[in-house]
């Protein structure tokens, strides 16, 4: 039973976290893991960015490939359910007209990277997607194209894992403009308030990265 959880953010770590993190049953990066080292070195799962330019640079990406986290960790975690951005193709082409490569989906891709190197492909459904935007909503959010991974992630493992210890580790609430961060913040300061979440705090490092 996985009984304590780290979702580790692309924010900076503080100083003595690490071996927090690495203790942990189940640890979750993001995309580059850019908390890999710093943040400790346990990986678990790599939750991605399934469509768009991030995925289409990590695929094609050596480094990434070979990143020792992604090289570790047993599970991909795809947070974009392809039926859900393939409706979003058509609406987006009017509102955001310069992200016509947003919903291009590279899920098949990630799974046959899985089936290669023997790691479990795990897509997160829609109906998590479409659960966090109504659980947004409550906060009045600007106009925003989609949460940012780290929420979804959040909601997964809220959803799927009740059970267990969640801590975040490195996540800034803050990043590509299309994300709605201040929304997110609050979700999550309402789920640390409920005893849902603990928060390892840490300085804030901000990704301009598309979906991050």
């Amino acid at each position: 039973m996985i009984k304590k959880i780290v979702i580790v953010g692309n924010g900076e770590v503080g100083e003595g976290q690490a071996g927090i993190i690495d203790a942990a049953d189940f640890v979750i990066r993001f995309n580059d893991c850019r908390s890999y080292g710093t943040g400790g070195s346990r990986t678990d799962a790599v939750a991605v960015c399934n469509t768009g330019r991030p995925a289409k640079a990590m695929l094609g990406s050596p480094e990434w490939l070979a990143h020792p986290g992604v090289v570790a960790a047993r599970e991909i975690w795809s947070v974009r359910d392809p039926e859900k951005f393939a409706a979003m193709r058509a609406p987006l082409a009017v509102s955001h007209p310069d992200l016509d490569d947003f919903c291009d989906d590279y899920t098949a891709a990630f799974s046959t990277f899985c089936a290669e190197t023997r790691k479990a492909h795990i897509v997160i459904e829609k109906s998590v997607h479409e659960s966090l935007d109504a659980s947004l909503s409550a906060f009045a959010p600007a106009p925003y194209v989609v949460p940012s991974s780290g929420m979804v992630v959040i909601a997964e493992v809220l959803s799927k894992l009740a059970e267990a210890e969640v801590m975040l580790a490195g996540f800034g609430h803050a990043g590509w403009e299309w994300h709605p961060f201040a929304a997110e913040r609050q979700l999550v300061d309402s789920y640390i308030a409920a005893g849902r979440l603990a928060r390892l705090s840490g300085k804030i490092l901000v990704s301009s990265f598309q979906g991050a």
